[in-house]
């Protein structure tokens, strides 16, 4: 009886094996036009979008930053440097009297801050900033102690120490004169930190993965479903909106990466974005989108200078008149009116003409302002306006 089930197993078993080499082998059919440089107007979904859950964590931390040449805080006016300090010192074995606060200029209390990047695993390393918290003038030269990196969460995800680099740098004198150039009290440490925990992941977890577009639009999402499903067939993709679409993914942790490898290079031609102005008051800053159409209308611009000077003439009287010297105001006025035409848009006219027309009349960012806030108030400006 055994000798009779044998070959059924082999031939079942070889079945499978040839099934699975078949879905192995397909997918290099892909990979030439998948990795190849994608087309004019066209990018890579990792570009355009993200897998929901894999992201960076940020990471905070308060520390102390010793061996500072005089340039730290003024401890009489930050009692939490002198605190923090006298706690690590408790921490490591040294009891201060009671009643004795140290005054220190070399140690300045910091906060850090980090990403953590997806996927980081314990004992990778990875960078962390360092800015001050109190009075210090000068980070240089200094090293941090020993800092723990919380999570949003509240647990310890790193552990941040090392020696400075810092960009900026100040210099005073004794009359209170100074000289700084860039921010020194702000450093950073290259792989100054490392991982102590791993940050829980739902990346393998589930039948299906999600992409979230960096911008949503509806067309973008089910261009990128059509493109999903025509490179591996069926219904692999749906849209769920215009930010999101389901993948169906391989349950097996090394499958799904292979997988998601393919599907992060496919291209997809984005939808072409709505057409928009956007303007910055504060900086005269003006970006017209490629899709900005006006309607047919008629602009006039024109800049009134009033000039007032005051030229004051000085009358003096005869040798023997007696008089007194007088002081005669006398108010100079001028306006003058630059001779800018009226300029027509015809209709549908584009983004090259919009800013030709505004460019012969010479008129400043602050005054296109004004002309395509006119525009839109008289509905001539198929865009949306939108001022920051």
């Amino acid at each position: 009886m055994k000798h009779c089930r044998t070959p059924t197993r082999i031939t079942t078993l070889a079945a499978w094996l040839v099934a699975v080499i078949g879905l192995l082998v397909s997918l290099p059919l892909y990979s030439g036009n998948i990795f190849s440089k994608a087309a004019p107007g066209q990018e890579r979904i990792k570009d355009i979008a993200a897998f929901a859950g894999v992201r960076d964590n940020q990471l905070v931390g308060y520390g102390l930053v010793v061996g500072l040449d005089g340039s730290g805080d003024r401890t009489t006016q930050t009692p939490f440097t002198v605190q923090s300090l006298k706690n690590m010192l408790g921490q490591l074995g040294v009891t201060l009297p009671q009643g004795v606060n140290p005054q220190l200029k070399n140690v300045a209390a910091v906060m850090v801050t980090a990403d953590l990047i997806p996927f980081a695993k314990a004992g990778q390393r990875f960078d962390v900033t360092i800015s001050s918290l109190g009075n210090a003038q000068d980070l240089r030269g200094g090293t941090l102690v020993m800092t723990p990196l919380r999570g949003a969460d509240g647990q310890v995800y790193a552990v941040a120490q090392g020696n400075l680099v810092v960009g900026g740098f100040g210099v005073g004198g004794d009359d209170g004169s100074s000289v700084t150039q860039g921010v020194p009290t702000v450093g950073r440490i290259p792989r100054g930190a490392t991982v102590e925990r791993e940050v829980p992941s739902a990346f393998a977890q589930g039948g299906s993965l999600v992409l979230n577009l960096h911008r949503p639009d509806f067309s973008t999402a089910n261009r990128m479903m059509n493109v999903i499903n025509d490179t591996f067939g069926g219904q692999v993709a749906r849209a769920i909106d215009g930010a999101s679409v389901r993948v169906r993914a391989p349950t097996s942790p090394s499958d799904r990466v292979a997988f998601v490898s393919v599907l992060e290079n496919l291209p997809v031609e984005p939808g072409t974005p709505p057409a928009r102005v956007v303007i910055n008051a504060r900086t005269g800053t003006v970006v017209i989108g490629a899709n900005v159409r006006v309607l047919p209308a008629a602009v006039s611009h024109g800049n009134l200078t009033v000039t007032i000077t005051e030229d004051p003439q000085v009358n003096q009287p005869g040798a023997f008149a007696g008089g007194q010297t007088v002081v005669t105001p006398q108010t100079n006025i001028g306006v003058t009116q630059e001779d800018n035409p009226m300029f027509l848009f015809n209709p549908g006219t584009s983004l090259n003409e919009i800013v030709r027309a505004v460019n012969q009349v010479g008129a400043p960012p602050s005054d296109l302002i004004s002309i395509l806030q006119a525009l839109r108030e008289v509905g001539a400006l198929r865009a949306e306006l939108v001022v920051i």
